[in-house]
């Protein structure tokens, strides 16, 4: 029992090493060729578990060997925009000019179904809002609005910007995380401030979010309404 409890374990961390190899992609955002792989080296990696007599190392030489391959076609890829689009397609225009075509839509099978679907993955529910929609080689819809439906921006509105990154997480479950509170400039004191302003130990946090304007937002483990500090702006 122990013997197939340590190949399941060296089997897992090897197709976590073969995927994290390949990059990082979403399962939805994978190419075809890496799609392959994918299902090449899950079924692979079962053969040696299920199979006790196989040896792991049967099972590990095959999983690498398609995962070198696959790193080098994508390097061959980058270097050779033809190789690339033979093996991964290209993009297709599905919608031009607020006009769905009926030929691209017939090329890449796709139904009325489908694209509306597609449509409303994007918030969409009104096919004719949208002015230019593709079909990528992942087989994702990217879409662009029409003017008029499409949401205003602050440059619209004539809104000044004030450009700033997003909250960082500077406590998890009680624990300090330094890399964050140095990111933002901030140290160990400020965040004990800003605790007792909330009424909180550090123990009793959940989590608490910050800025570099000075805005943080503390939760508590005990459920209750969570503690907003607002910034200053700049």
């Amino acid at each position: 029992m122990s013997i197939i409890f340590i190949r399941s374990l060296i089997l897992y961390l090897l197709v976590i090493f073969a995927v994290r190899l390949m990059g990082k992609r979403q399962l939805g955002e994978l190419q075809p060729s890496e799609l392959v792989i994918t299902i090449l080296v899950s079924n692979i990696a079962t053969l040696p578990i299920e199979d006790a007599d196989i040896p792991v190392i049967l099972g590990a030489t095959p999983i690498l060997s398609l995962v070198c391959f696959e790193v080098i076609m994508s390097w061959l890829s980058l270097k050779f925009p033809k190789l690339r689009k033979i093996i991964s397609g290209s993009p297709k225009i599905i919608i031009r000019e607020g006009k769905a075509d009926p030929q691209v839509m017939k090329e890449l099978r796709f139904s009325v179904d489908d694209l509306l679907t597609s449509l409303r993955g994007k918030d969409v529910f009104d096919i004719s809002e949208v002015q230019y929609a593709v079909v990528e080689t992942t087989g994702n819809v990217s879409i662009m609005k029409k003017q008029a439906d499409d949401t205003p921006v602050r440059k619209d509105l004539g809104i000044e910007p004030h450009p700033e990154d997003p909250p960082q997480l500077v406590v998890s479950d009680g624990k300090i995380i330094e890399i964050s509170l140095k990111y933002l400039g901030y140290d160990t004191q400020w965040v004990k401030r800003m605790l007792d302003e909330g009424g909180l130990k550090l123990s009793d946090v959940l989590l608490m979010t910050a800025d570099r304007t000075g805005k943080c937002y503390i939760a508590g483990k005990d459920g209750k309404a969570p503690y907003i500090r607002e910034g200053e702006q700049k």
